[in-house]
């Protein structure tokens, strides 16, 4: 039964719907709904969906029942903000699904999905579904946002800022960014709590730290950015999105933006509220100087510079050299990490970064090993390299460096 047909008949509000591109191809679905609801369900399509959200009729909802095939896997997306905008209103969701690949139902169950039933329905799985999602749980159902929700550190500590930022094109600053949080949350030693950590993409044109844990842009970005001056934890927290309950992340905005949308100001406040609520705070940055770059390298403990082993880097690395030097910025903050590093054996490689650093006036601090095609790989699935391939050589390189920037940390707050 459609909504619009219940609305003329209704003496009792609708407690559910089927959300469907076409309710008529999950004939099972309809017959078990009416087993369950009798008359109190409707059916919507995709497109009406939203709209209904908003409308008063809606508050009465307890779930919907979103009805997929093969075919509705490239609406993904509009699938996942009906998930979304359900869950922020309190209203349940159960995915009824046919032939879909696990992947879609992987992404969509991430999305805040609350059952799963395959199509076909099996005897009294719909049914059981339903008690399911009605039983009251033992803690308050938390929305997406509410569960990203950051807490205060211990002891009221301000979080570590870390920086990262590439001084050419692929050198794999989002890669060691990513990779460093995840493995940041992580950290803790068997007994003791995991650090809190979140990651922020300030790379407001091509950030795509979102495409390395697959994870929806959020539109509470744009409006974060554009407004700081009234942020606060609450809405800091709504713009963040969750990656396997243990990382925060502030995605690049969806759309692409200047980056002088924000001021240093902005920038500051920014990391201000991400301190006062994680212990450590990652900093994905554009490539590009900007003049708020100048607020991250001063409010950041300490700031990556990515290079690798070429002319193009050697002479970028030069340029921003003089630049921070002319500025009288903290160019002693900038620790530089070489990727693709010559393995252990390569002694003409080993003796190249050594003339590098000379003849450019710095310090390499850190070496990464070529990671290989595993990385891209673990990119392109949404997956940092402690999940993908854990015993890729560049995840232990940046395995080693979390610990030991948590054991500092550590150290430093025991001798306080």
């Amino acid at each position: 039964m459609s909504i619009s047909e219940h609305q003329g008949l209704e003496p009792t509000p609708i407690v559910a719907c089927t959300i469907s591109r076409d309710v008529q191809n999950f004939d099972l679905l309809i017959e078990d709904m009416e087993a369950v609801l009798g008359e109190n369900w409707g059916d919507l399509g995709y497109g009406e969906a939203l709209a209904f959200f908003a409308q008063p009729d809606a508050e009465a909802l307890e779930f919907v029942a979103i009805a997929m095939d093969q075919e509705d896997e490239s609406n993904l997306v509009l699938l996942g903000e009906i998930i979304h905008q359900a869950r922020s209103r309190n209203i349940r969701v159960i995915l009824i699904a046919e032939d879909v690949s696990p992947a879609a139902l992987h992404q969509l169950l991430r999305q805040g999905a609350d059952e799963f039933v395959p199509y076909p329905l099996p005897e009294n799985e719909l049914e059981a579904a339903i008690q399911r999602i009605r039983t009251p749980d033992p803690a308050p159902v938390l929305t997406q946002a509410a569960a990203a929700a950051p807490r205060k550190t211990a002891q009221d500590r301000e979080g570590v800022v870390m920086a990262v930022q590439g001084i050419a094109g692929g050198t794999g600053a989002t890669t060691l960014a990513v990779n460093l949080a995840w493995e940041l949350c992580n950290v803790a030693k068997k007994g003791k709590p995991n650090p809190r950590v979140c990651i922020l993409d300030l790379d407001l044109q091509y950030g795509s730290v979102s495409t390395f844990l697959d994870l929806p842009r959020r539109e509470a970005v744009f409006e974060l950015l554009t407004d700081t001056e009234a942020m606060d934890s609450d809405s800091f927290s709504a713009a963040l999105i969750s990656y396997e309950e243990k990382l925060q992340v502030l995605t690049s905005p969806a759309d692409m933006l200047p980056l002088d949308l924000v001021t240093s100001d902005d920038i500051n406040r920014l990391i201000a509220v991400a301190r006062q609520n994680f212990d450590y705070v990652v900093i994905d940055m554009p490539r590009t100087l900007v003049q708020w770059t100048e607020a991250v390298l001063n409010g950041a403990h300490v700031y990556f510079a990515l290079l690798e082993l070429d002319m193009r880097s050697a002479q970028n690395a030069l340029r921003l050299k003089r630049a921070l030097q002319a500025e009288d910025l903290p160019f002693q903050k900038l620790r530089f990490a070489l990727n693709r590093a010559p393995g252990f054996t390569d002694l003409s490689g080993k003796s190249r970064v050594k003339r590098m650093a000379e003849s450019l006036g710095i310090a390499i601090d850190l070496m990464l090993p070529d990671g290989g095609k595993q990385v891209t790989q673990g990119a392109d699935h949404g997956m940092p390299l402690a999940l993908s391939a854990a015993k890729n050589p560049l995840r232990k390189e940046i395995a080693k460096l979390a610990l030991s920037l948590h054991e500092l940390g550590q150290s430093d707050v025991e001798a306080a």
